[in-house]
């Protein structure tokens, strides 16, 4: 298993309306395809209007044909200027566990 994380720095008093948009329209397309959503955070100490998501992935070939899938679908295609309007700054890791993780 992989885990893939994605922590966007949205625009300074856009987080509900970012947040909301993920949760009404984005969810719906994402989790059928991408699988296995592992949580949706928003960050509270540290820097703030960060959300981090994590995706869990059989492997990286597994996670590379749906993200693949994922930005094919006209529907995604439809999202993503609505989302990207809100994002500030985006990054992205994939994260292996380690032997004794929880998560394998």
């Amino acid at each position: 298993m992989i885990v893939e994380e994605r922590i966007y720095r949205i625009r300074s008093g856009k987080l509900r309306d970012y947040l909301a948009l993920v949760q009404s329209e984005g969810l719906a397309i994402q989790q059928p395809i991408l699988g296995n959503l592992i949580g949706y955070f928003v960050s509270e100490i540290g820097p703030l209007n960060h959300v981090v998501h994590m995706w869990g992935y059989a492997d990286f070939e597994d996670r590379t044909a749906r993200r693949q899938q994922l930005s094919e679908d006209p529907r995604w295609q439809a999202f993503i200027p609505k989302l990207a309007a809100l994002i500030e700054t985006a990054e992205n890791r994939i994260l292996l566990p380690t032997a004794f993780s929880p998560l394998k």
